[in-house]
């Protein structure tokens, strides 16, 4: 039997993930990220990072080529793409654009969760006919119409992993004879402000009890979408930040937001559910990270042999130093695409000790990994990658940003993994 080609033979490029025996499908959608990103998104990305403004015309790309679908099933009219799939795709796209694959990310968890995540965790029967009815709504408008959904769910809390209760509550209402509920409560760092034409995002019940010791359980966590032109749903916040700027991550305040049940992404309760049981949901921050060290490896050797387009054709490769800066940056890209690979296709419900610590290892090394390699760049390329003609610092900038992203932050993934390697579950010290 022949051995498996070399994904650069049969792409014409190495994908930001490496070299993987990916199926037809995944070769096709890597194609066209790839080509989306070179030909669209690269030689737009500084104009958004410039403005701190939303890069809608990526979007209408993204939208033309089917993209916005990516999660949905094909029986649902989607690409039918499961976890491992997005996870690639994803990392093209950040390879090319940092912010449109970080906000891409918010839209496609709406479709993958309520998907081919959910598929995977418990219900009752009675739920899960009641999510196989009320996902058809979400489908429906991203397939027909080209809808644009966020997930804000950061209130500065570990909340959005189910280690604790939400701050925005619901409670249930009926208005015009129709069943709701009536959200209350606040989210910052919400991608997509503005842009998005629904908002799917996390609170807790307020079930009116008159209890003073009363408190909300996480468990009665509810996961809705909020449709952007809903009375008493307001934008606020400047936004200028270091990197990621074109994500436009104001805050969303709610002020007795009606939203009917059948806006409802997952069942009362299902949420809290699948933090438990699918932790890699948490993962898929880590591709646009990805993605843009892979950027920053490429521009240096492309900088190092005189070949970026624009610039003078000074050769600078043949420096000692220079070509040991290379070698490091490409140990280290390659130690987080073995991981980044593993990981993916590792991802399932319930996963091991190991494989979840392995995850964990994924998460942190990407995250840190792609500020080293953008750190790196920019000394080995030397005073010109300071200049924002050019996009190291960019792309510095952007990459400092991962380790700071709730609810797994660079800090918190290192208390993960040591707490949870010396200790068993229900395991406590007298």
């Amino acid at each position: 039997m022949d051995p498996t080609p070399h994904a650069s033979a049969t792409l014409g490029f190495t994908p930001a993930v490496g070299d993987m025996p990916f199926t037809p499908k995944q070769r096709s959608l890597l194609s066209l990220a790839s080509e989306l990103g070179r030909t669209k998104f690269a030689p737009r990305a500084a104009q958004w990072d410039e403005s701190a403004t939303f890069p809608f015309a990526n979007y209408d790309d993204l939208r033309e080529a089917g993209l916005l679908r990516l999660c949905v099933p094909e029986a649902h009219g989607g690409l039918g793409a499961d976890y491992p799939t997005y996870m690639m795709v994803a990392a093209e796209i950040g390879r090319h654009c940092g912010a449109t694959a970080l906000t891409w990310n918010m839209h496609i968890c709406s479709t993958m969760w309520t998907g081919v995540l959910a598929d995977g965790i418990p219900m009752s029967d009675e739920q899960r006919e009641e999510h196989a009815r009320r996902r058809l709504l979400h489908f429906d408008r991203i397939v027909q119409k080209g809808a644009l959904y966020a997930q804000p769910f950061s209130e500065g809390t570990a909340a959005a992993a189910g280690r604790a209760p939400f701050g925005s509550s619901d409670r249930k209402a009926v208005r015009g004879g129709v069943s709701g509920w009536l959200i209350n409560g606040r989210k910052i760092w919400a991608s997509l402000s503005g842009a998005a034409d629904y908002y799917g995002i996390l609170c807790n019940e307020d079930k009116g009890s008159t209890d003073p010791d009363w408190k909300p359980d996480a468990r009665d966590t509810l996961y809705i979408s909020v449709p952007a032109k809903s009375e008493g749903l307001s934008i606020s916040g400047d936004w200028n930040p270091l990197g990621m700027r074109g994500t436009v991550s104001r805050n969303l305040a709610f002020k007795d937001v009606f939203v009917p049940d059948d806006e409802q992404l997952m069942p009362r309760g299902v949420y809290f559910k699948g933090a438990q049981t699918w932790p890699a949901m948490f993962f898929t921050l880590a591709p646009t990270y990805l993605g843009v060290a892979n950027a920053a490896y490429d521009f240096t050797v492309k900088y190092l042999r005189g070949e970026v387009e624009g610039e003078p054709p000074v050769k600078r490769r043949q420096f000692p130093t220079k070509q040991i800066a290379v070698a490091q940056m490409r140990i280290q890209l390659e130690s987080m695409r073995s991981l980044f690979s593993r990981a993916i296709l590792e991802a399932k419900p319930n996963p091991s000790k190991d494989e979840k610590l392995r995850l964990y290892a994924a998460h942190y090394s990407i995250m840190e990994g792609a500020n080293d390699i953008a750190r790196l760049a920019i000394r080995t390329c030397g005073g010109q990658s300071m200049l924002k003609h050019l996009p190291l610092e960019r792309l510095y900038r952007d990459s400092r940003c991962g380790a700071l992203m709730l609810p797994w932050t660079a800090e918190l993934i290192l208390d993960r993994m040591g707490r949870e390697t010396l200790y068993e579950p229900g395991e406590r010290d007298e």
